[in-house]
């Protein structure tokens, strides 16, 4: 069992940044992906990014250029820096994890409560 939790969110201004963290209550070092999602109030969960225990990342087009994902092993967390926010950013971030030593084609089984973002206008 892994559980995670999220701190960092908050309220920011239109074109500020917030930095996420998701900490894990053991080792992530056997978790292949670990990933942030978000959800909007009337909206579906939707993944903003993703990272392999070997560095590879994956990111929404609607982030791109804009958030960064990173993981450090030794601290068991995972960081999203969010730059560049926007109003559309509002929303409950989630961290989400593989079980350890699981494919790269399973799903994600460990969640966190969420953390608020909120940008104003």
């Amino acid at each position: 069992q892994v559980q995670l939790v999220e701190s960092g969110g908050g309220l920011v201004q239109t074109g500020g940044s917030l930095r996420l963290s998701c900490a894990a209550s053991g080792s992530i070092v056997r978790i292949l992906t670990m990933g942030w999602y978000r959800q909007a109030p009337g909206k579906q969960r939707e993944l903003v990014a993703s990272v392999t225990n070997s560095g590879n990342t994956n990111y929404a087009e609607f982030v791109k250029g804009r958030f960064t994902i990173s993981r450090d092993s030794a601290n068991n967390t995972v960081y999203l820096q969010m730059n560049s926010l926007k109003p559309e950013d509002t929303a409950v971030y989630y961290c989400a994890s593989q079980r350890p030593f699981a494919p790269m084609t399973s799903t994600y089984a460990y969640w966190g409560q969420g953390t608020q973002v909120t940008v104003s206008a």
